[in-house]
């Protein structure tokens, strides 16, 4: 476990020191976006659900969902987003350069990645955790009987760290067989160079159904981190920050106010008062970050709300079958929350 911390504190020191100067180089990432054209997207190397191409080559998921959102409320045109794919150790560097202009996969919040990589994450549009995918023919059923087990996983990701930890607290032993990226560790996994594969618990859902044989697979029973995966840009740029960050509040409060992007334009003209306000009908709330009226309109129209968003990417009705759990609005018993728009 030492060797990995080692191997952390260098990764993350090296960007820092390489790049401390990259986000006052880049302090009005709303101009230059417009100058550009469009957002400038990190997303993952391939997570179905998440981010991904489909058949067509278009990029889909709940992380490009955000992407869209901020191009919709920046151009009033959810394509206008170029989409630039990461894998987990290099996507910091690409943010931090200046590459990217978000940074949308699969990441998760950490003290670390706050304080000493100079990033601001914008929000929180998944509540993860890890857990462990095995082989049904193992018959294991629980973590804990995991002994001396292969695990297959990601490097540069918190997912090392965080088994590392389980596995001290439970006092047992593991060999980790470290990849790349999450296309290779699922390849190792079903090559049967590990046991074990490890991850978040969606993205474990969205490699299962990737394999040759997904119903050979389960996810064990428990999850064992907090995983907050959301959207991250630079340190230094308060308006970009805004955007973002409102961007997916304005998902989340649709949802909570039953705007969809059905019925959006019939919504233009509610009674309601935080519904004029979201859609831009009762004073302009995009001005303080350099937008118009109807910033949160064309994210809706365009889009749609959260909800709508987690149901055709990762929910019950996509091939991901996740239930919406603790992602589930506090209007309904989950902890997806934002604050109003007034």
């Amino acid at each position: 476990m030492r060797d990995n911390k080692n191997k952390w504190v260098l990764l993350t020191s090296a960007a820092a020191l390489a790049l401390g100067t990259a986000s006052l180089a880049s302090a009005n990432t709303l101009q230059n976006t417009i100058e550009r054209g469009a957002v400038q997207c990190g997303v993952s190397d391939g997570l179905p659900g998440f981010s991904a191409p489909d058949d067509q080559g278009e990029w889909q998921g709940l992380d490009v969902d955000v992407c869209r959102a901020v191009a919709a409320a920046v151009f009033g045109d959810a394509e206008a987003v170029r989409y630039i794919s990461l894998n987990a150790v290099e996507r910091f560097t690409a943010l931090q350069s200046g590459e990217v202009d978000l940074l949308s996969r699969n990441t998760t919040w950490t003290t670390t990645r706050d304080t000493t990589l100079g990033l601001n994450f914008a929000g929180v549009n998944f509540y993860d955790g890890i857990g462990f995918m095995i082989n049904r023919d193992l018959g294991v059923s629980s973590a804990k009987e995991l002994d001396g087990a292969a695990i297959c996983v990601q490097s540069g990701t918190t997912t090392e760290l965080n088994v590392a930890d389980y596995f001290r607290a439970n006092d047992m032993q593991f060999d980790p067989i470290v990849f790349d990226t999450s296309e290779q560790t699922v390849g190792g996994y079903e090559a049967g160079r590990c046991d074990v594969l490890t991850s978040d618990t969606s993205q474990l859902a969205a490699l299962r159904i990737q394999l040759s044989d997904p119903d050979q697979s389960v996810i064990l029973p428990e999850v064992i981190s907090k995983e907050p995966l959301g959207p991250v840009v630079r340190q230094g740029d308060d308006q970009w920050f805004n955007i973002v960050k409102w961007s997916l509040f304005a998902m989340l409060n649709a949802e909570e106010m039953g705007v969809t992007s059905e019925n959006v334009d019939e919504m233009r003209n509610s009674e309601d008062p935080d519904i004029a306000r979201l859609l831009g009908q009762d004073g302009n709330y995009g001005e303080g970050m350099g937008l118009d009226a109807n910033w949160a309109y064309n994210i809706i129209s365009q889009v749609g709300n959260y909800g709508e968003s987690y149901e055709r990417n990762v929910g019950m009705g996509s091939p991901l079958q996740i239930e919406r759990g603790i992602n589930a609005l506090w209007t309904e018993g989950g902890i997806q929350y934002a604050p109003p728009i007034r």
